[in-house]
Parts: structure tokens; C-alpha cells; sequence
């Protein structure tokens, strides 16, 4: 195979655990990320319109196309195993799927803006997330929404300091969703497992350095401008490859500055920077971001993507459309959720995977 054009890999045609696992004696299926998610072909993907698509089977593949030196670390990153950290214990180890439970405490989020205002409430919906099976609470004091305006980090603080200590006191895994170097610093002294990033450690070094300094981990997003701006920057040449390719530059950049890639979650960012066609294509094809080496997160939640199908246009009428896309990515090896609904979509997951 000619070194002629960058190669995207996107696994493909998944199977059940109990047929992946007799393919995989026969190498006619590979285990996805080191799970019990099994795929039988890859899809071969390159910026040339005029190329043809490839389905390719596992064993014609590994024959033809791991000639290839970069081919092959993609491929190796698609069979690697996926490692996200709690005091120094990979969850992923136990776990199917991992589900962050969202908690905003901002006046203007699109979902549930207000309602968590007052830090007691907050903590009450934090500890129910929790007890439902969310592996992280992932707390928010600035509305990244469509249009949204930056606000200083001194009211992001004063909106979630209080929620953040409670949390730690409670020994509730925390991820905070901040983009604000001072917020991230001055949360940092209350233990927090994940620094999730809508910038993707954009616009301070310092950033890197804090985390590596906590033994944090990690969520970088695709996000084109600021919230304010996003969506009058959402052009593309393909939005899939695009997307890869900045998460791919941010990934080693990190890595450039002593980020380890294990420490590292993306984000392909559903409805930021994105319409509703460009949404669609992304969710088509999650699964090429697996050769990024990182575990992906899936953040679609009651968004208003959503109400594109059928007649569910308030945000907390989403929560069946928003499972669907769900366990189609769950069916692809996505691991890693942001949600609303914890104990539905666990009910969800949990009974798909018993079937699958």
C-alpha cells in the first residue's frame, strides 16, 4: 500500500460478545479498545472524494494495510486498552461505560438553568446522581450554550466553590466543566478527578501544567471559537476528519508538554460549533475517533438536536431520543457519557448490554 494520502480507521460491521469472541479465536474480529465490543471489518477513510470506500475484514487488513507505519500505530491505538483514573484505580476495568452526571449551578443553561442555584439543592442532586450510578459528577458554573457570554471567573467561583467543597467532604468524584485557567486553579484544592475542558486546554499553558501537578485527567472538546461565536464558525471541509484532526493536534501537543495520553478524554462536541447535519454525520462516525488512542466521551444529552425527531422540543422531553443516540454509540465502543438522566440511561445501558 502506497504512503500516499492520510489514512483515517474506522472499525465497523460490530458483533455480540458471544460471536466476537469465537471470530476472534478465528482472527476474523478484534476486541475495540481492550472491551468485549468486538468489530469484523475497518472502514479505510481518506480526504480524497474520488477514492473508493473500503470495508475492509480484519485478517485481508492486517495483511495488506500494517505495512504502513502510521496505519499501524492506528491501529494499535483502536486495540489498546482504555484507562480512566480515580485515586490511581482504572475504572475502566470494572466498568462497561462510565456516566458523568451533569450539575449546572449557572441561571441560563439550556436544560436546567436556575434550578441549582442554591448550593443545598445542588449537593441534594449531586449525592441522588451519584447513588443512581454516576461514576462522576461533572459540575458547571458558566453556561456554554449556543450564544452564550464569557463570565468572570470570580462569579464562576462563587457559584461553584461552595458545591465543589461539599462534594469533596462527601468524597463524590468531581469533574468540573471549566475553560477559566484561575477557576480550574483555585478548584484544584478540593480534589478534582477531571478537568473537562469545552477549550481543549486552549489560551494557557498553565493549564497542562496544573493538571499534571493534580494527577487530574483530562476532557478535551472540539469547539471552533468561544460559545458566543461557535456556530457562525461551523465550516467544514468534512467535519468528521476536521474534528479528528484538531483533537489529534491538541492530543499531541499535550503529550509535547508531559500530558500522558492516559490521562486524556475527547470530546467531538455535539452542537458545538456543529448544525444539525454536521451533528449527524459526526454520531455516524463516532467510532473512527478510536484510533485517536483516548477514551471518548459522548455528550448529547437533551440537546436540541434532539428535537429534530419527532415532537419533543422542551429540553427535558429529549430523554428517549437522547438514549437511542446513546446505545448506538454505545454499540460502537463509546464508553463515556454526559448525561442529565443517570439512572435511566443506566437502566438503558444495563439492559442493552444484557442482550447484546
Amino acid at each position: 500500500m502506497k504512503n500516499k494520502f492520510k489514512i483515517y480507521l474506522k472499525p465497523c460491521s460490530f458483533v455480540g460478545k458471544d460471536q466476537g469472541i469465537l471470530l476472534e479465536k478465528r482472527n476474523m474480529a478484534k476486541r475495540l479498545c481492550g472491551t468485549e465490543n468486538f468489530f469484523t471489518k475497518i472502514q479505510v477513510i481518506t480526504r480524497e472524494e474520488s477514492s473508493e470506500i473500503k470495508f475492509i475484514p480484519i485478517k485481508e487488513f492486517e495483511k495488506d494495510f500494517l505495512i504502513n507505519k502510521e496505519v499501524k500505530s492506528s491501529y494499535s491505538k483502536l486495540l489498546s486498552e482504555r484507562k480512566v483514573f480515580f485515586n490511581d484505580k482504572n475504572l475502566m476495568k470494572k466498568k462497561d461505560f462510565l456516566i458523568f452526571g451533569i450539575l449546572n449551578v449557572t441561571p441560563d443553561s439550556f436544560s436546567d438553568g436556575g434550578q441549582y442555584l442554591d448550593s443545598k439543592t445542588a449537593i441534594e442532586k449531586a449525592q441522588q446522581m451519584f447513588h443512581d450510578g454516576a461514576a462522576f459528577i461533572d459540575v458547571g458554573g458558566e453556561s456554554t450554550r449556543p450564544g452564550a457570554r464569557k463570565i468572570s471567573s470570580n462569579d464562576e467561583l462563587l457559584r461553584i466553590l461552595p458545591i465543589i467543597q461539599g462534594l469533596s467532604l462527601k468524597n463524590i468524584p468531581i469533574s468540573l466543566d471549566s475553560r477559566n485557567y484561575s477557576t480550574m486553579e483555585m478548584s484544584s484544592y478540593f480534589q478534582i478527578a477531571v478537568f473537562n475542558d469545552v477549550s481543549a486546554l486552549k489560551n494557557n499553558k498553565n493549564k497542562i501544567s496544573l493538571i499534571k501537578n493534580t494527577g487530574s485527567m483530562t476532557i478535551l472538546m472540539h469547539m471552533p471559537g468561544t460559545p458566543k461565536t461557535m456556530m457562525k464558525r461551523n465550516k467544514y471541509r468534512n467535519v468528521v476528519l476536521d474534528v479528528y484532526d484538531y483533537l489529534a493536534k491538541r492530543i499531541d501537543y499535550c503529550e509535547k508538554l508531559g500530558l500522558s495520553r492516559d490521562k486524556i478524554i475527547i470530546d467531538p462536541g455535539i452542537g458545538f460549533g456543529k448544525d444539525t447535519l454536521q451533528n449527524i454525520e459526526l454520531l455516524k462516525h463516532i467510532s473512527v475517533f478510536h484510533s485517536l488512542g483516548c477514551p471518548i466521551m459522548l455528550g448529547i444529552s437533551r440537546k436540541s438536536l434532539i428535537s429534530k425527531f419527532g415532537k419533543s422540543s422542551a429540553p427535558k422531553e429529549r430523554l428517549p431520543g437522547s438514549i437511542a443516540i446513546q446505545l448506538k454509540a454505545l454499540s460502537e465502543g463509546i464508553q463515556i457519557f454526559r448525561v442529565h438522566d443517570v439512572k435511566e440511561t443506566i437502566q438503558a445501558f444495563t439492559a442493552w448490554k444484557s442482550t447484546y
